[in-house]
């Protein structure tokens, strides 16, 4: 039984003490922190999980980077207020209105982080996309203008969304779960039905990680029903998609791979909607989709589909990427090559670590190779 949360999470996620040291010294360096030796930082481990001592703010900061949750889930104090967001406080005090210049500088924050995301990984996006849902979420609470409560509603539907999708990846199941019950509120405050379905199909996703897969399958179809006819033919072919996987999970085949042509019926001719930035299905990004469905059926189709995808996937679509490398490592499994299954998973594992992709990691750990 652990003696602590701190020391709960560490188990959880399979690290052992030295990599957490290490990983800790990695990060303090990147951002100019100076901290204790490795030594010392090894003993005041141990007593911060047994719970010998307090963890000081500074070493609070390394511990949410490094496991990527928040300072409830590893049992330290309330996050005091940064100056920033006292600062902004005060302004909206006595303003009790934004402008649209301060909405759109948060959007563009969104995006810069969803980029950042995509190609380098969540390691320490979560704790900055927790503060800036907290800057919009008082945003909200001292503005009174209708049109900018709908449209910081909207970003921050986008961020939550993120930050779930990105709590997700970091397999911090709980907190995940809790941005897209944000996300899905917010999206309702801003009357915006593509964002809600939007944010009710990722949180699904959640559902398939914790093996609850037939209510993940009811929610994509549940998500997939709020956007059809009312959201951009864009979303419409996401869901679709969304929905296949969901069925794929629980093995309805046929369904699954006709919800994936009704995607392909209903994506655009250009697949870019700029009122969407956070959508990928052109070039190879749906059939790297119908891939993984194929490879959770099991369907030896997967391989080929997979392989002719994988070249065309942009270089910037890393953890993508991660994903396509554990699908294709499955996929060989199931067929009884046990040398592409290997192979697969040993890029899959070095470019998961690299980027700090536990839940691809987690799923690797799943892999049972041939004999």
């Amino acid at each position: 039984m652990p003696a602590t949360k701190l020391q709960a999470v560490r188990k959880s996620l399979g690290y052992k003490a030295a990599d957490v040291i290490r990983r800790m010294r990695q990060r303090a360096d990147q951002i100019g922190m100076p901290i204790m030796s490795e030594g010392s930082l090894k003993t005041k481990l141990s007593e911060w999980e047994n719970g010998h001592s307090a963890v000081s703010e500074p070493y609070q900061r390394l511990f949410r980077d490094v496991y990527g949750r928040t300072n409830e889930e590893l049992g330290f104090p309330p996050e005091a207020d940064d100056g920033e967001a006292l600062e902004l406080r005060a302004r909206l005090a006595a303003a009790r209105s934004v402008d649209a210049e301060t909405i759109e500088r948060f959007r563009r924050q969104v995006d810069d982080a969803r980029h950042v995301d995509r190609q380098y990984g969540g390691v320490v996006l979560l704790d900055q996309l927790r503060s800036h849902i907290k800057q919009l979420e008082r945003l909200l609470g001292y503005s009174t203008v209708r049109g900018h409560r709908e449209a910081l509603s909207k970003v921050l539907t986008e961020a939550s969304t993120l930050a779930g999708w990105v709590a997700l990846d970091r397999n911090a199941i709980v907190q995940a779960w809790d941005h897209y019950e944000r996300a899905k509120a917010a999206a309702r405050e801003a009357g915006d039905q593509a964002a809600l379905a939007h944010a009710t199909a990722e949180q699904a996703f959640v559902l398939i990680d914790l093996g609850e897969t037939v209510q993940a399958a009811e929610q994509l179809e549940h998500a997939r029903a709020l956007g059809e006819g009312v959201v951009p033919p864009l979303l419409q072919a996401w869901l679709s998609a969304a929905h296949g996987e969901g069925l794929a999970v629980v093995g309805r085949r046929d369904e699954a791979l006709a919800a994936f042509d009704a995607a392909d019926v209903l994506l655009p001719s250009d697949p870019v909607d700029a009122a969407l930035p956070f959508l990928f299905l052109g070039g190879s990004h749906l059939d790297r989709w119908r891939g993984n469905a194929l490879a959770r059926l099991g369907d030896p189709d997967a391989i080929d589909h997979l392989t002719q995808a994988l070249p065309r996937l942009p270089e910037t679509f890393v953890r993508a990427k991660v994903g396509m490398l554990v699908d294709l490592a499955f996929a060989h499994a199931a067929a009884q090559d046990r040398d592409g299954a290997l192979r697969y998973a040993r890029e899959a594992r070095r470019l998961g670590q690299q980027i700090k992709s536990d839940r691809h990691l987690r799923r690797l750990q799943g892999l049972i190779f041939p004999g």
